[in-house]
């Protein structure tokens, strides 16, 4: 992951601020920096966003293809994830980014791992023959920090952004079964993405933990903890990131404030989906793909 260099007067400067709930670029240990949040940046996909939060650039698209069911669940779709490190980052180049990409796949697989989060079942066309599989493709553009924060809620946006084209299933007199796609772009399924959860990272600055970090503050931080939270405040999954240890106490305390600042981050984050939404084929787009 990339990271700064900074000297021990630096890093005092962070921690004891922190310490004050009073960080370097003017926030609080609760908030999160300004995002633009932008949908339907990539023509050919079923669905795209874009997340830029600050020095942070995400781009994701998904695209919609079918496929065979899993044999454990017949009836349902299921979803793939795919991550490409990108970043200008020299650390991100090779083996580096790499491993950086497979950390965060195998993240995203065990955050949308629990039942509710997408409904799968709404992706099977036909049990055990045919369904949809959604390949999720994360492309890291630029990393400025928070990088799982940020991808989480590309993911989520394009998601919600998403659209599979209905399909119908007919049977000839011998049982020979056929699928017929709609032509009509506009007639299509959308994704109920109320139970998609966001990633808050929490990093461990001094005695206290903070929302958000910056490359800054994350190299005055030892531990981490990443915890996926749904617009309802409910913890779907955790994972300590870090080389440092993470007392049993601080651990409850960051647990309660990642529910707090992931309810916030779903109403805001839904409240700019639902008006970009509301602007359809008017509303400007601004991203370098627009």
């Amino acid at each position: 992951m990339a990271s700064v260099v900074l000297s021990e007067a630096e890093k005092l400067y962070i921690v004891h601020g922190v310490q004050e709930d009073l960080r370097v670029d003017g926030r609080g240990c609760e908030d999160y920096r300004c995002a633009e949040v932008e949908t339907d940046v990539v023509s050919n996909t079923s669905g795209s966003a874009r997340v830029k939060l600050v020095e942070t650039d995400i781009l994701v698209g998904i695209k919609a293809e079918m496929g065979t069911p899993k044999l454990e669940k017949p009836d349902e779709g299921y979803l793939e994830f795919f991550v490409d490190c990108s970043s200008n980052s020299p650390e991100l180049e090779g083996r580096g980014g790499e491993e950086l990409g497979t950390d965060i796949a195998n993240t995203l697989y065990r955050v949308f791992s629990c039942e509710n989060s997408v409904d799968l079942k709404s992706l099977c066309i036909n049990p055990k023959e045919h369904c949809w599989v959604l390949y999720v493709d994360v492309l890291l553009l630029e990393c400025g920090g928070n990088i799982f924060d940020a991808i989480s809620v590309a993911v989520k946006a394009a998601l919600f952004n998403t659209r599979i084209p209905k399909v119908r299933v007919l049977e000839d007199e011998e049982g020979t079964k056929e699928i017929e796609l709609s032509d009509d772009p506009y007639d299509c399924i959308r994704l109920n993405v109320d139970e998609v959860p966001c990633i808050v990272t929490l990093s461990k600055i001094g005695y206290r933990h903070v929302v958000d970090a910056t490359l800054q503050e994350e190299a005055c931080s030892l531990a981490s903890l990443l915890i996926s939270v749904t617009s309802k405040g409910a913890i779907t999954s955790m994972k300590k990131v870090g080389k440092g240890s993470l007392d049993p106490e601080s651990i409850f305390e960051m647990m309660e404030t990642g529910q707090r600042v992931g309810k916030s981050l779903h109403v805001a984050l839904q409240k700019i989906l639902d008006e970009e939404e509301n602007l359809g084929t008017s509303r400007p787009k601004v991203g370098f793909l627009g």
